[in-house]
């Protein structure tokens, strides 16, 4: 949300929060039998968490997938979402874009929340800060949707994945120019046993996204992280690491050339937009990073996996 007001979930079932940029956590709530995988706030009050539901992770029964809270995650109740059905939940975007309201130049909000790994695959949409939702079944588009982008209210990028069954799975990802009414499939791997994870767009045309694969043939070693440099119209493949043991999770850049993936056994950076990486120390199993601006020009980037980091890069300077 901020330099200092943040949150995160876990697969406990659990929603910790900070005020004061990380260096103390409070858990606001524990509720058993929820795998809390995603997390979105609108403000410093209202904010919105999914659950990947039962039938995938064990010891989760809750199948409500979308929860709200409106005093900063002190308290959350389920959410009423019309529309198709909805197992579970893996990504929350909020998504503030530019339009003109009586001759001036104003700000809407988008919500949209999207799932699930393992299947079945569902997008919602709320257009009235979350007041209202509504779910559209994605299931003869993709098998799994692991992460959602949007620019505007129009263009959307969805990390996905070919099929429900990792064994037959390519990663995937789609694009759609209309709201998500349609979907255009502008990158499919050649290789089974993969998914996507994550999306970072630290630019309007430059984006990237991870590539994971479960492929148990040690031969099949090489990693990949998916570029665009055309606002997600054509992606390339670019080569991380020649390595077995590494799995690729989270990713963000804070420019066009500088980023980070998270990743089993550890992450991995680049300054060069993806030419070359190098490991970095940040933890293990990293699954999302986010990149936080200040007022002052500085740049903070929390990274969560195994534990929580923080990294405080200071404006231009200084």
């Amino acid at each position: 949300m901020s330099k200092d007001v943040g949150w995160y979930v876990n697969g406990g079932g659990k929603v910790f929060s900070t005020d004061d940029g990380g260096a103390t956590w409070i858990q606001r709530v524990h509720k058993p039998g929820t795998f809390f995988r995603c997390v979105g706030f609108v403000d410093e009050k209202t904010g919105f968490a999914g659950n990947i539901g039962p039938d995938y992770f064990p010891d989760v029964s809750d199948d409500t997938p979308l929860y709200r809270t409106d005093d900063g995650g002190t308290t959350w109740t389920p959410v009423v979402v019309s529309g198709d059905p909805v197992k579970g939940l893996c990504a929350i975007e909020v998504v503030r874009y530019p339009f003109i309201s009586a001759g001036n130049l104003d700000t809407k909000t988008l919500l949209v929340a999207a799932g699930r790994v393992g299947g079945p695959t569902s997008l919602l949409f709320s257009h009235d800060l979350g007041k209202t939702w509504t779910a559209k079944d994605m299931a003869a588009h993709c098998g799994m949707i692991l992460d959602v982008h949007f620019f505007s209210d129009r263009i959307g990028i969805l990390a996905a994945a070919s099929s429900s069954d990792v064994q037959q799975s390519n990663a995937l990802i789609l694009r759609t120019e209309d709201g998500g009414a349609t979907w255009t499939k502008v990158y499919r791997s050649a290789r089974s046993f993969e998914t996507t994870w994550k999306i970072s767009f630290p630019t309007p045309e430059t984006g990237y996204v991870t590539i994971q694969s479960y492929n148990p043939d040690t031969t099949a070693s090489k990693r990949f992280v998916a570029k665009t440099t055309d606002g997600g119209k054509t992606w390339v493949e670019l080569p991380m690491v020649d390595d077995h043991g590494v799995r690729q999770f989270g990713v963000a850049f804070v420019d066009a050339d500088t980023g980070w993936v998270g990743a089993v056994p550890n992450g991995f950076g680049t300054t060069d937009g993806g030419k070359t990486w190098s490991k970095v120390s940040f933890g293990n199993a990293v699954n999302k990073i986010r990149v936080v601006r200040g007022d002052d020009g500085s740049t903070v980037a929390f990274a969560i996996g195994v534990g929580v980091y923080k990294l405080v890069i200071p404006a231009a300077g200084k």
